[in-house]
């Protein structure tokens, strides 16, 4: 029984502590991503991140669920705000996605993830990875501005002026943000061969993002032209909860669009966590094979 339980806590220090940073320090950033390009309130992002870690895997039983802010949701949670006009009333939209949620679960319709086609779920999660790399490029880049791909990148094309347009690029880009960029790739790339799989000990994101904060330090207390702006910083308000804000239940049946929107985001949401665990669940299959035949 020592011995069982010594094992598992190696097993905790060795995968589950270093996994769990990783997670921690890319999912903090995203969550607050997520809720600054869905206009919602900035704790709302940090609320869902620790919600979804903690209150869903401890009543969960699915291996290869992720729960959290989802990037696919963005502009339908932005649209649905607008379109209700008020924060409190959109959150009266989230709980009706949450009923329709533990409906489906109640009901055991999960199983309609299976009928859709792989090529659905591959199309899906590349349309997500595309839209995840397109807006990570302009922040590989130091781009200060919010029209990188509408007008920034696509004047470098122009006829007209093009010195001109190439010089005003180029004082809005940031260059420690795009040497940041660079050591982070040649890291990751380093870590994937394989005499770097004795000595990768620490797994590669969680490293990264570390590199990536000591190389930004170093900038900063040399006072070099390299070290990124305020706005290019994670910054959380000490007060954030201070704020926070709960649905405003009187307005529960002021309008259909409540409704509508809630069943709408709980549907996609359910789609994509199902589909997403659909193709994990057949990556680890196909893996499994793999090994065997091996």
């Amino acid at each position: 029984m020592k011995r069982t339980i010594k094992y598992y806590r190696l097993i905790w220090l060795k995968h589950d502590l270093p996994a769990g940073l990783s997670v921690f320090l890319v999912a903090l950033p995203l969550c607050l991503g997520i809720a600054l390009a869905s206009g919602a309130p900035l704790y709302a992002g940090l609320l869902s991140g620790i919600i979804g870690g903690l209150v869903v895997s401890l009543i969960s039983g699915s291996q290869l669920g992720v729960s959290g802010p989802a990037a696919g949701l963005t502009t339908l949670v932005a649209a649905s705000i607008i379109s209700l006009g008020d924060y409190k009333i959109f959150l009266l939209a989230v709980m009706v996605a949450g009923l329709f949620q533990l409906v489906l679960g109640l009901l055991k319709l999960g199983a309609i993830a299976n009928y859709f086609p792989s090529l659905v779920i591959k199309g899906m999660l590349a349309a997500i990875g595309i839209i995840l790399i397109s807006k990570q490029i302009p922040l590989a880049m130091g781009y200060d501005q919010p029209d990188f791909w509408s007008s920034g990148f696509a004047q470098l094309f122009s006829a007209d002026n093009f010195l001109g347009n190439f010089d005003n690029f180029n004082h809005h880009i940031t260059r420690g943000a795009i040497l940041i960029t660079v050591i982070s790739l040649i890291v990751l790339v380093a870590l994937q061969q394989p005499f770097a799989k004795k000595i990768k000990v620490i797994p590669a994101p969680l490293l990264v993002v570390v590199i990536g904060i000591i190389t930004n330090i170093l900038f900063t207390n040399t006072a070099s032209g390299f070290s990124l702006k305020q706005t290019q910083l994670v910054n959380i308000p000490s007060n954030v909860f201070a704020s926070i804000s709960f649905p405003d239940f009187s307005k529960l049946f002021s309008t259909t669009q409540i409704c509508k929107d809630g069943i709408i985001i709980g549907l996609l949401a359910t789609l994509e966590t199902l589909l997403c665990i659909v193709m994990r669940l057949r990556i680890s299959n196909l893996s499994t094979a793999a090994s065997k035949r091996n």
